[in-house]
């Protein structure tokens, strides 16, 4: 019997970062087509090692010809997907500071251009992808995979734009569609209360776990929908609350708090700004 290989640091360290570098690739891949490959190339070794179990000698000839050249093919057809993940390497905030800033720059372009469509009352709805997938959503409407910006979710809203209807689905931090169908809520209660954009946003939530966001074009008044539950009548600061409490990270009057507080400085005081009507849809 062979003897354990000895644990060490270098052992453990080496196992790790392998690990952690197959994890980002399989976050890069999942819900895009490269998906499918990786799915053929598991079945190909599945059939090497049948053919080697099985004595199948002319099957295991032909998929070790095949070997030598699979590694070229893959960086051909996963070369979008590597760029993606020494991309996002470069960009990962290895303190957590670099993590924590993104994610509120994010936050902050989004809170802009609601902000923005409201006061103009330009109907919007944002989709917030979280765990569960939305690539059957996300095909339904106009691949942009591009940067997301308040300036860009803006545009994408005016109502004499082409993609203006539908929804915008955020997916990794980035604007992966816009005008993409979403199913409606069915519930009897909400068909004479809300409009088809509520209904929309209340649908994706009940199917998944993402997070939407409305603006209604009648009354420029925000909504945040999730888990099938819609609050309504919404400040922009309890969106930017309902967004975090979701997908992670401070509001910014916590930032400024924590800034105070190390610094050792007093705070301005702010005046306690009035409870707007929220409501819950069940």
């Amino acid at each position: 019997m062979m003897p354990w290989p000895q644990i060490t640091l270098i052992v453990v360290v080496d196992i790790v970062v392998t690990a952690f570098l197959i994890y980002q690739f399989l976050l890069m891949v999942r819900g895009r087509r490269a998906a499918q490959v990786l799915a053929g190339l598991t079945v190909l070794l599945g059939l090497y090692g049948l053919a080697r179990v099985g004595n199948l000698e002319l099957l295991r000839r032909l998929l070790e010809t095949m070997a030598p050249y699979s590694a070229f093919g893959l960086i051909v057809v996963f070369q979008s997907e590597i760029r993606r993940v020494l991309a996002q390497l470069g960009r990962k905030g290895w303190t957590g500071f670099g993590g924590r800033m993104k994610r509120q720059e994010f936050v902050e372009e989004i809170l802009g251009a609601l902000e923005q469509l409201a006061r103009t009352r330009t109907g919007a709805l944002i989709v917030l992808e979280r765990y569960s997938g939305l690539r059957s959503f996300i095909e339904s409407g106009v691949a942009l995979d591009a940067a997301l910006s308040q300036e860009l979710l803006v545009a994408i809203f005016q109502p004499r734009g082409a993609l203006h209807d539908g929804a915008v689905i955020v997916q990794n931090e980035r604007i992966s569609a816009a005008a993409c169908f979403l199913p409606l809520s069915m519930n009897p209660a909400l068909l004479s209360t809300l409009g088809t954009r509520h209904r929309a946003a209340i649908g994706i939530t009940e199917e998944t776990d993402a997070l939407a966001l409305v603006v209604s074009e009648e009354t420029g008044t925000l909504s945040v929908a999730a888990f099938g539950l819609i609050d309504r009548e919404l400040t922009i600061q309890q969106v930017e609350q309902l967004i975090l409490e979701h997908m992670g990270g401070r509001t910014r009057q916590q930032a400024l708090g924590e800034d105070h507080d190390e610094a050792d400085e007093p705070g301005p005081e702010r005046a306690p700004s009035s409870a707007p009507m929220r409501t819950r849809v069940d």
